[in-house]
């Protein structure tokens, strides 16, 4: 049997090869998705891996037309692989072979154990979706779990990155350990940079106003900004409201300068806000 782990390279369509490998578990495609790429959960060599790549250059019949075209979703993959050879994280899936086909990189992680905590808004109301059983875990195994996305964003910030389109859809929680890992971080950026897109990627429950002006700049403040936006959603229980904030008032205060609508009023780097975290909540 082809292995995914030891390839390096093929001369085929990964839709044909990824099933050789072992057995296909779910098939993440325009059924599931509108990004255009085309992934796999596959049972191999005794363990589950996530295996992702940008599609094919033409959709296939009945998809709707992607956001990006088949070279910008590769471009994407490329810098996911970058990133992922930059950074070691417990919450970062281990990417482990990229092998090169026709169609572009085919990305194989370790599967991430757990439940994707962003669900398609007409489920949010349902008390049995992932989104819903997070946002009312018993306090405070929430601000734990936080603790490991901020703390994954230090590292991130620390190699470079700022963050782009980090929403619920990346958060993947182990409500049995519970744990938390985040994924699908094509869209980061290697340093500052200016926003070149208008509407960048991303929800706009979670978005810093500067990625929806063009020309505005986007740092590590933006990244600040969407963190703390995340962890107030659900640690309010999804209400918004302080009443409903399963921290401490100096915890909230972090918070809400972390969510000022003008940069300079935030924590200057993820570092900074990190430093102000863990401080606040261990007063």
């Amino acid at each position: 049997m082809a292995s995914l782990t030891v390839t390096s390279d093929i001369d085929e369509d990964p839709a044909s090869y990824v099933p050789q490998c072992g057995t296909v578990l779910r098939q993440f495609d325009h059924r599931t998705q509108d990004s255009g790429n085309v992934s796999w959960l596959v049972e191999s060599e005794g363990r589950p891996l996530f295996v992702k790549t940008a599609g094919t250059p033409q959709p296939a019949r009945g998809a709707p037309t992607p956001h990006l075209d088949h070279t910008a979703r590769v471009g994407l993959l490329r810098n996911a692989i970058q990133l992922a050879r930059s950074c070691t994280h417990p919450a970062l899936p281990t990417l482990l072979n990229v092998i090169e086909s026709p169609a572009g990189p085919v990305l194989v992680y370790e599967a991430a154990t757990g439940e994707l905590v962003g669900v398609p808004s007409e489920r949010r109301g349902d008390p049995a979706s992932p989104y819903q059983r997070f946002a009312h875990l018993p306090a405070p195994t929430p601000l734990g779990l936080f603790d490991t996305l901020v703390d994954l964003h230090v590292a991130l910030a620390a190699a470079g990155w700022v963050a782009g389109d980090l929403y619920d859809g990346c958060l993947i929680v182990d409500f049995e350990t519970p744990g938390l890992r985040v994924v699908d971080l094509d869209s980061y950026r290697r340093g500052a940079g200016t926003n070149d897109m208008g509407r960048m990627f991303g929800s706009t429950r979670f978005m810093a106003p500067e990625e929806l002006e063009l020309g505005a700049a986007v740092d590590e403040r933006t990244t600040v900004h969407t963190l703390a936006r995340i962890v107030w959603h659900f640690a309010t229980r999804l209400t918004e409201e302080r009443s409903q904030f399963c921290g401490s008032n100096a915890l909230a205060q972090v918070l809400a300068t972390a969510c000022r609508s003008r940069p300079d009023d935030r924590h200057a780097s993820v570092a900074d806000f990190g430093r102000a975290w863990f401080a606040a909540r261990q007063a």
